[in-house]
C-alpha cells in the first residue's frame, strides 16, 4: 500500500478531531498560529517560510508524530488547509474562509507596480529566493536593483509592512561590529554590547517563526562581505537554518551563546557590475548566494506603463527607446567598456508623483544632467567621443 501523502494524513486525522472534539479548520489555523497573509502564499505554493515551525505546530496541534509528518510534507505545505479541511456532518460543506490566497499573485502585484521583466523570469527569481533564502540582483546602473528588491521583500511577506523589512548599505567602512555585534560606547563612558541590524533581525525573527522577514542590503560588494559577516556568513546556507547549526560569535553575550539564522530571514542584495572601484565577490558569498542578472529592459511593457502612469506621448517613448538602445548597443560593443555598463530603463522612466507636462523637455534635461555625466566618466580619457554620444542622443529630438 502506498504510504499516506501529508494531505491525507491531516485529513483523516482532522476528521477525527472534528468527529469526537469539534476541531475546525479555523482553529487549526489560529493553534498553529498562521497570520492571514502567510496563509495565502501556503495556499498558493509560493514559498514556505518557517517551514520547518509550521510543521511542528500542526504535529502539536493534530496530535501526529512531528518526524513522520515533516517527512510526509510537500515543500510548499500547499495542502495545509484546503486538503486537509474535513467534511461536516450531514453532509454539509464547510464555508469557505475568504484568504489572501484570492488576492492577487505576488508576479501580477510586481507587474502592475510598474516591474518590466517579464513573468518566467520573475518567477524565476521567486523560486530562486524561496530555495537559496539569500538573493543578489546584479546589472548595470539603472536596472532597477534597489526597487527590485524592494519590492521582491514586500511581495515575499505578503504585505507592504517596513517592520519586516530592513535596508542597509554596504560601504568600506562597515564592520562585523557595525553589522553584526560590536561594542559601542555608552552613557556612562563605558563600552556596551550592541546588536547590529542583522541580528536585530535575527532576533525578532525568531520570535515570531509564523511570519517573514527581510534584510535588504544596497552595494554589497561596496564593503568586505567576508569581514562584515563574518560567521554569519557560513550560518546563511539555506541548510545551516537550524539550531543544531548554531555558532559562537565572536562577540558573546554568556559563555556558552550560540547563534542561528532561522529560515523566515531572507536575504536581498544589490550589485552595481560597472563600477570599476568595486572588488569582486568572494566565493564563499557566491556560493550562498543564488545571482541574477538584470538588464535594461524596454519594449511595450515599459512603453505602456510610462505612457499611462505619466502621459508621456507613445511616439516621444518609441523615440526614446530607439535612441537608449543605440546608445546602449555603441557602449556593449566598446572594448573599454561592455555590456555592463549600459544604460538602465530607471534613468528614462519618472519616479513616482512626477509631474511631466512636455516629455522631449523632460529628456533632454535627463541627458543633460544624468545620462550626459555619466557618459563623461564612461569615456573620460576620450571625452569627444562621450561628447558625440551625447549630441546623438538629442539630435533631432
Amino acid at each position: 500500500m502506498a504510504e499516506k501523502s501529508f494531505g491525507q494524513e491531516i485529513r483523516e486525522r482532522r476528521r477525527e478531531l472534528y468527529n469526537t472534539e469539534g476541531l475546525t479548520r479555523e482553529a487549526v489555523a489560529k493553534e498553529v498560529g498562521i497570520s492571514k497573509s502567510f496563509l495565502g502564499y501556503l495556499e498558493r505554493g509560493e514559498r514556505s517560510p518557517g517551514r520547518q515551525e509550521v510543521v511542528k505546530k500542526l504535529s502539536a496541534t493534530l496530535k501526529l508524530d512531528y518526524q513522520k509528518l515533516s517527512l510526509l510534507a510537500k515543500p510548499d505545505l500547499r495542502s495545509l488547509l484546503e486538503e486537509s479541511a474535513p467534511d461536516t456532518p450531514d453532509g454539509e460543506v464547510e464555508p469557505k474562509r475568504e484568504t489572501e490566497a484570492s488576492g492577487p499573485h505576488p508576479v501580477d502585484q510586481l507587474l502592475d507596480a510598474g516591474c518590466f521583466l517579464e513573468r518566467t523570469k520573475l518567477k524565476q527569481i521567486f523560486e530562486c529566493l524561496r530555495v537559496k533564502k539569500n538573493l543578489i540582483l546584479q546589472g548595470p546602473p539603472g536596472t532597477g536593483k534597489t526597487w527590485l528588491a524592494k519590492q521582491l521583500a514586500f511581495a515575499l511577506i505578503g504585505e507592504q509592512d517596513d517592520r519586516q523589512v530592513r535596508a542597509v548599505q554596504f560601504h568600506p567602512n562597515l564592520s562585523y561590529e557595525d553589522f553584526v555585534r560590536g561594542y559601542r560606547p555608552a552613557g556612562d563612558g563605558k563600552l556596551s554590547l550592541v546588536d547590529g541590524p542583522f541580528l536585530e533581525v535575527v532576533n525578532t525573527a525568531k520570535a515570531s517563526s509564523s511570519s517573514v522577514y527581510v534584510i535588504v542590503i544596497e552595494e554589497i560588494n561596496r564593503g568586505n562581505p567576508a569581514q562584515i559577516f563574518g560567521e554569519m556568513l557560513t550560518l546563511l546556507e539555506a541548510d545551516k537554518r537550524t539550531p543544531a547549526e548554531a555558532l559562537e560569535l565572536s562577540y558573546r553575550r554568556t559563555d556558552n551563546e550560540r547563534v542561528y539564522i532561522p529560515d523566515n530571514v531572507y536575504v536581498i542584495g544589490t550589485m552595481n557590475v560597472a563600477d570599476r572601484s568595486l572588488a569582486l565577490v568572494d566565493l564563499a558569498l557566491r556560493r550562498r548566494f543564488a545571482f541574477i542578472d538584470l538588464e535594461p529592459v524596454f519594449g511595450q511593457p515599459w512603453r505602456d506603463w510610462v505612457h499611462n502612469q505619466r502621459r508621456i506621448d507613445m511616439d516621444i517613448l518609441t523615440d526614446i527607446e530607439k535612441r537608449i538602445q543605440s546608445l546602449n548597443d555603441e557602449i556593449s560593443a566598446d572594448a573599454s567598456l561592455g555590456p555592463q555598463f549600459r544604460i538602465g530603463h530607471s534613468y528614462v522612466t519618472p519616479p513616482c508623483g512626477a509631474s511631466i507636462d512636455d516629455g522631449r523637455n523632460w529628456f533632454r534635461q535627463v541627458v543633460e544632467t544624468e545620462i550626459g555625466p555619466l557618459l563623461d566618466e564612461y569615456w573620460f580619457e576620450t571625452p569627444d567621443k562621450a561628447e558625440q554620444a551625447r549630441q546623438r542622443l538629442l539630435e533631432g529630438f
